[in-house]
């Protein structure tokens, strides 16, 4: 009897140890967040600098346990992780970390400053670098302390009032208006200026995203007289590249635009391709405070919806079979509870 007894106990041990591995691994996977570098412009040599991945990283928030999905053709390009110094000075000699297999992971296993360049030649000169900065996994919020199990008595009413008591309490006081920011100047793209930017409008949906746009606030359109120009267009016609309403064309770069009404603003470049290409602005602006960029309708000459980075390639997929593994552990140790 006593064996059996035994037996089960510890039959009751493994199965609570089981538990224990699967809460732990399954709080790990679903803190676990998938970043494509550069969403669909991929690792590459960037136009203009590296205001693409500047933009991109801008947009983004690193912790402890995500994981960076760079993607590039193998033997086209590489990935490696430097120091600060390295990174400033496009030095590949003493790499922290290499990956010359695309499309590679790397998982950010410590808190602080990561930088990551390409080390063909010229390429990180080019733009072709990444820098983050990654914050340590944040911890669960304390508990709330409990409830004492005997209230505290309720105090005696007082017989008068207090003399240093008003009769009538205050009336409450207004709060004041916030005061509204000052008109900024923003010059579309940065660096990149107004061109036709690889791998579709990847270039300035990141540019655009986390900005505030506010009515008053100047957009510059750096471009070069004669190779660009630009329009402002409806939704309908920035998703179908098409300007037949605003025939206000701006020929003459660069251009200066103020925006005198809050709501969507749509931009193109009119020249043929230039807009199928990417080379197309999609913003809100509001009356003051902070905005977001605006997802506009579904559709258009590109594969993906302006606004609306394109989702990892196959990371979930993975992600989900690494979550799922712990079920397994859950099934064996439940049909040893069972028997």
């Amino acid at each position: 009897m006593n064996t059996k007894m035994n037996m089960e106990v510890q039959r009751l041990n493994v199965v609570m140890c089981m538990i224990l591995v699967l809460a732990s691994v399954l709080h790990v996977s679903l803190a676990q967040t998938t970043h494509t570098v550069g969403n669909g412009l991929g690792w590459l040599v960037p136009p203009g600098g590296e205001v693409a991945y500047r933009t991109w990283a801008a947009s983004q928030t690193f912790t402890v346990g995500d994981v960076l999905v760079f993607n590039f053709t193998t033997g086209t390009h590489d990935v490696a992780e430097v120091s600060r110094e390295a990174y400033n000075s496009c030095n590949s000699t003493s790499p922290i970390s290499m990956s010359t297999n695309g499309p590679t992971n790397i998982t950010l296993t410590s808190a602080g400053e990561h930088h990551f360049i390409c080390t063909f030649t010229r390429h990180c000169d080019l733009g072709q670098r990444l820098a983050i900065n990654v914050t340590a996994a944040s911890s669960p919020a304390p508990a709330p302390a409990p409830e004492p199990a005997t209230p505290p008595p309720a105090a005696a009413p007082e017989t008068a009032p207090s003399p240093t008591v008003p009769a009538s309490p205050p009336p409450s006081a207004t709060p004041a208006p916030a005061p509204s920011r000052a008109a900024m100047t923003y010059i579309v793209g940065d660096s990149l200026g107004w061109t036709v930017p690889p791998g579709g409008p990847i270039a300035y949906q990141t540019w655009a995203r986390g900005r505030s746009f506010v009515v008053g606030d100047t957009l510059v359109f750096n471009f070069t007289s004669g190779v660009h120009d630009v329009v402002e267009v409806t939704r309908a016609e920035y998703n179908s590249c098409n300007a037949t309403t605003n025939t206000t064309v701006i020929t003459t770069g660069p251009a200066r635009i103020t925006l005198t009404s809050a709501g969507e603003h749509y931009y193109i470049c009119t020249i043929p391709q230039h807009c199928s290409f990417g080379q197309q602005l999609a913003i809100n602006v509001t009356s003051g405070g902070s905005t977001a960029i605006p997802p506009p309708s579904s559709g258009g000459p590109t594969s993906q919806s302006p606004g609306t980075p394109p989702p990892p390639l196959s990371d979930s997929a993975a992600s989900f079979a690494v979550a799922a593994l712990p079920f397994t552990f859950l099934a064996v140790a439940l049909a040893l509870l069972c028997n």
